[in-house]
């Protein structure tokens, strides 16, 4: 029968592990607890101390230094602060067993189980919420926490993670389940190679942010907006005639900023419409068939996206628009949040939700039109056209007429090179960690001398 797996266990393993559900015992499952067996293995308990955030009420606090870190900010093997609420003071002293040092892991146990990152000096000050646990390491330990990440991140940790979690609404993962992670032990060579390997991407990561760093700069400056100062007053009046021709009635539409930042921009009449146009290449499950779909959750907030393989009779409704290299996509859905990106050429034919625009440019080269439209100014003025309160959103016809002034070729240069700089320095950030956890599956499946010669073939380091 096609597609039916079956697998027969002991009655002796199920009542070991006190579980009965099929799904525990894939094929896949006892396959790597078959390959963990031959290794040495310690729980997580062993080689460090773990905890999680504090449970119910938390103040947050604008002004205040401490992030608390949730699930999301564990995504991408390094915590992200970017996002997190800061907490006042009085959360953080009475919670200290949550203060997150350089070089702890931080797992998300709740609803994306298994989400796991090292922490940086570019996350703290920060503690964790209660969907997350901290794991620091002994002083003494023999275990690296990079090696360790690795792990928790390859297909054994994960697997293990999933097969371990449970609930009925949402999976979750107890503290004491993740005290509980057996976790092989590696010489201190391999370990020592894979920390080297997560470092170097580390490292690459930080190119990438400065590289983005220097776009952003080298645009604003060119655009007169690196040092604005747009008038704050506490009053100001708009004519009703402006209201209903523009359909707003809320203050913040009318701000004189916002005035001021929209004629600051609009000096030569030029709108994203003069430079690019809107792709709308339709996709229709009948028509093409399987495909990569790409939505808002595949963005990554750098400026590139992922997707993920879908079969053709179970495309989401809102799978919508083809996209081709170069193209920009761009979310209409709060657009605050920055989430464009640069569609490359492995990603030709993917689709696209319809949250997004897809432009094609036609008079800009294409990291220019991105860097402008993840500006910080200009999200905040795309996302006060938006409208609607639950999912605000932005209309096409907005983001084709929002101003665009032409600039040199001198500035459009650096901008592109610094983002296609930025690109290639994720690009060798993503092929070092997936080097690294692919060498923790090979030392397992195989041996750590084949694991040290697939990092040095791979030129990990």
């Amino acid at each position: 029968m096609g597609g039916l797996e079956a697998a027969v266990v002991p009655k002796s393993v199920v009542t070991d592990d006190l579980r009965i559900d099929a799904e525990y015992f894939k094929k896949r499952y006892l396959r790597e607890d078959s390959a963990l067996s031959k290794c040495e293995l310690h729980d997580i308990r062993s080689m460090a101390f773990v905890t999680d955030g504090p449970h119910g009420y938390h103040e947050v606090d604008e002004d205040a230094d401490f992030a608390m870190l949730t699930a999301k900010c564990a995504a991408g093997w390094f915590a992200e602060r970017k996002g997190a609420d800061t907490v006042a003071d009085w959360v953080v002293e009475k919670n200290r067993r949550s203060i997150l040092e350089v070089d702890d892991v931080i797992l998300s146990t709740r609803g994306t189980v298994g989400k796991c990152a090292l922490v940086t000096e570019e996350a703290l000050p920060a503690i964790i919420d209660q969907d997350v646990a901290r794991i620091s390491f002994n002083e003494d330990s023999d275990y690296q926490p990079q090696y360790v990440l690795a792990y928790l991140n390859c297909q054994f940790g994960q697997d293990h993670i999933v097969r371990n979690s449970s609930g009925m609404v949402q999976q979750g993962m107890s503290l004491e389940k993740v005290r509980s992670v057996p976790v092989p032990k590696a010489s201190h060579g391999l370990q020592a190679m894979i920390a080297r390997t997560v470092e170097e991407a580390l490292a690459e990561r930080r190119i990438a942010a400065s590289k983005g760093h220097e776009a952003n700069t080298a645009l604003l400056s060119k655009l007169g907006l690196a040092n604005w100062t747009p008038p704050e007053p506490l009053t100001y009046v708009a004519s009703s005639i402006d209201a209903f021709a523009s359909g707003r009635l809320d203050a913040q539409f009318f701000a004189p900023r916002i005035q001021q930042l929209i004629d600051h921009l609009a000096t030569d009449g030029t709108t994203v419409a003069t430079v690019a146009k809107s792709r709308r290449e339709k996709y229709k499950a009948s028509k093409h068939g399987d495909f990569n779909y790409i939505e808002i959750g595949d963005l990554d907030g750098t400026g590139t996206t992922g997707s993920s393989s879908v079969a053709a009779e179970d495309a989401p409704s809102r799978a919508t628009w083809f996209v081709r290299p170069d193209d920009i996509i761009t979310s209409t859905v709060r657009p605050i949040r920055r989430l464009s990106a640069q569609i490359d050429p492995d990603q030709d034919g993917y689709v696209c939700s319809s949250g997004f625009v897809v432009l094609e440019p036609t008079g800009i080269q294409p990291e220019l039109l991105l860097t402008f439209l993840r500006l910080p100014i200009i999200c905040e003025l795309m996302d006060l056209l938006a409208s609607a309160s639950m999912y605000p959103a932005i209309s096409e016809a907005e983001i084709l007429g929002l101003p665009l002034p032409s600039v040199d070729d001198a500035t459009e240069k650096a901008v592109v090179a610094a983002v296609q700089e930025g690109r290639a320095a994720r690009a060798r950030a993503h092929s070092l960690l997936n080097a690294s956890k692919r060498a923790v599956e090979i030392a397992i499946e195989d041996s750590e001398a084949a694991a040290l010669a697939y990092l040095d073939k791979m030129g990990a380091v």
